[in-house]
């Protein structure tokens, strides 16, 4: 049996990989698929694929993308998730500010250099035309445990974060959400190492069946809401709302949007220059 590690964060982004883990499908085809859960996000991950210690990255399309471009061997070979992220823009329950206009100059809390959460800080501030080099201060927080005390301890003051993940640290007064940032562009997309793809293409082609078998489905799962609602100790009602937002993909992402995010990344000077669609992409 082939041992495949595969990698992402575990939020409700995710649930069609593990219900597909829990049914057997992968060892059905003579694969071991492991899952493995970075509650540091998007940077843990690119490191992971970096040092090969997943062979497969369930991860943000402007992360794997920057990454890619700054030397990771890897490509995108699907897009996930087609919809937006909407990352919500939270301050400590307590803080001052009121408003995205009051974080100017102030510090963001991000997991770490290169992650989405430091990306979509650069988008945050462009959308309200700041400017790049002096409205943006960081502080380097891991992940989501990190934020909720570099916030309350005031090492940082503002985080982003997608808004249905730190809905419960809202609703229960950890954070207070003073605005939304979408990702302009589809916000999942599922990244192999170059070695991998090359020695492992049917194995490849096999996961991604299955998991697109899962996702074309997955709305119509019975109680799959109630299910999202007491996994992710979410409200149904806003478990409800997302499934409402959200859509995921059965295609590989395509050169028009890549070059739409590479033009967006270089405008930030999140990225040096704009390579070849097929740098960043394989298609099976």
């Amino acid at each position: 049996m082939k041992q495949v590690n595969i990698g992402g964060v575990p939020e409700h982004f995710n649930l069609a990989w593990y219900l597909s883990l829990k049914k057997g499908e992968y060892k059905n085809e003579n694969i071991n698929l492991r899952w493995h859960d970075y509650y540091g996000g998007t940077g843990e991950m690119c490191k992971a694929l970096r040092d090969k210690q997943i062979d497969i990255a369930v991860i943000l399309t402007e992360g794997i993308v920057t990454d890619i471009i700054n030397g990771n061997p890897c490509k995108i070979v699907q897009t996930f998730v087609q919809t937006p992220l909407i990352w919500g823009i939270h301050v400590a329950h307590n803080s001052p500010y009121k408003t995205i206009e009051d974080l100017r100059g102030k510090k963001a809390a991000i997991s770490r250099y290169g992650s989405g959460s430091h990306l979509m800080a650069f988008i945050n501030a462009k959308n309200n035309n700041w400017n790049l080099e002096n409205d943006l201060n960081f502080e380097v927080i891991k992940n989501l445990n990190g934020a909720i005390e570099g916030l309350t301890n005031q090492k940082a003051d503002y985080f982003l974060w997608e808004k249905f993940t730190t809905k419960p640290l809202v609703d229960n007064e950890t954070f207070r959400r003073i605005g939304n940032c979408p990702s302009p562009w589809p916000c999942f997309v599922i990244a192999a190492r170059n070695e991998f793809i090359e020695s492992n293409k049917k194995e490849l082609q096999t996961i991604l069946n299955i998991i697109n078998n899962t996702t074309t489905a997955f709305k119509d799962i019975p109680r799959i809401d109630k299910t999202i609602a007491n996994r992710y100790q979410q409200k149904l009602e806003d478990v409800k709302e997302w499934l409402s937002l959200t859509q995921w993909s059965q295609e590989l992402i395509d050169k028009k949007t890549l070059n739409y995010v590479q033009n967006q990344l270089l405008a930030l000077n999140i990225i040096p220059e704009m390579v070849d669609y097929k740098r960043l992409t394989h298609k099976l």
